[in-house]
């Protein structure tokens, strides 16, 4: 079987997962342990300190000490979330990151926050194939309650994502964006 870092290399290279493939059965596997893992962290109260263990386990990466996340968290694969410093996420967050989520330093997740970055071809034969592409948050970044970041999208250095908002394309660095697909209200002064 494919091992974890050769999967990294084939997301990180922007090839598809198709269902019934070595990558995709490595990937299965990694969802597999996410689903503990979460699962640990989902029940019951944990240290802020135990919680960041948790999360270091689930990336695969060290988090450091100034990461807080009130749980529950939810992940369907984990190894592909990268999380800078003084990063907050609030609960009820979901990260569908198998195309890799990237919090910059200094980010805000606000309650019940959807980063997705899967998709599939709308023909039906086609939606074995998942269709992978990176969120991007830069530095300083918030991100409203009940927002949604559909795959692709960058959200730029200082910016605001608005509570409910569905963005489907770049935020610019700076902006307050916010709507259904999300577009830009104002630039911050």
């Amino acid at each position: 079987m494919m091992d974890l870092q050769e999967l990294l290399a084939h997301l990180a290279a922007g090839k598809d997962l198709v269902v019934g493939t070595e990558a995709y059965a490595c990937m299965e596997h990694y969802s597999d342990e996410a689903r503990r893992i979460t699962g640990d962290l989902n029940n019951g109260y944990r240290p802020m300190a135990e919680v960041r263990v948790l999360m270091a386990r689930l990336t695969g990466q060290p988090l450091d000490e100034s990461f807080r996340m009130f749980p529950p968290f939810y992940s369907d694969f984990g190894k592909n979330i990268r999380i800078g410093k003084r990063v907050f996420i609030n609960a009820c967050c979901c990260f569908q990151d198998q195309g890799g989520i990237t919090l910059g330093d200094g980010v805000f997740v606000g309650h019940n926050v959807l980063m997705a970055t899967i998709n599939h071809g709308l023909r039906r034969e086609d939606r074995l194939t998942h269709e992978l592409a990176p969120i991007v948050v830069e530095d300083d970044v918030w991100i409203g309650s009940g927002a949604i970041l559909l795959p692709g999208v960058r959200i730029g250095a200082g910016a605001v994502v608005a509570a409910g908002a569905v963005v489907r394309s770049d935020v610019a660095p700076g902006t307050v964006a916010g709507g259904v697909p999300a577009r830009t209200l104002k630039e911050i002064g």
